[in-house]
């Protein structure tokens, strides 16, 4: 395993974050923690999405809803965005369990 350095300011940092335990275990907390503040994040857009459409990602690239509604900037702009939600779940969620050591 790879060594660490990191300077008093930052330790002083974690420890008020996550008191007591050992600094691997507060940094898997931490790290945790954003992984799972960013998956809530990607699995809102998704929601809003789905509730805009009334489907799924793969619904609407089946149905090709980019195409039916003209190739619009907000059709385009929301394939983007919602691909990048759903493919950011998939991610987090694999990054969740290899951090967690999930099968």
């Amino acid at each position: 395993m790879d060594s660490l350095s990191l300077s008093e300011r930052v330790l002083n940092v974690i420890d008020e974050l996550e008191p007591g335990d050992t600094l691997e275990a507060k940094v898997t907390r931490l790290a945790e923690s954003e992984l799972r503040r960013r998956l809530a994040r990607y699995q809102l857009t998704d929601r809003q999405f789905q509730a805009k459409y009334g489907m799924t990602l793969a619904d609407f690239e089946a149905r090709g809803i980019v195409v039916e509604l003209g190739y619009s900037y907000e059709a385009e702009s929301d394939h983007q965005d919602w691909d990048l939600a759903v493919d950011g779940i998939r991610s987090t969620e694999r990054q969740l369990a290899e951090l967690l050591d999930l099968p």
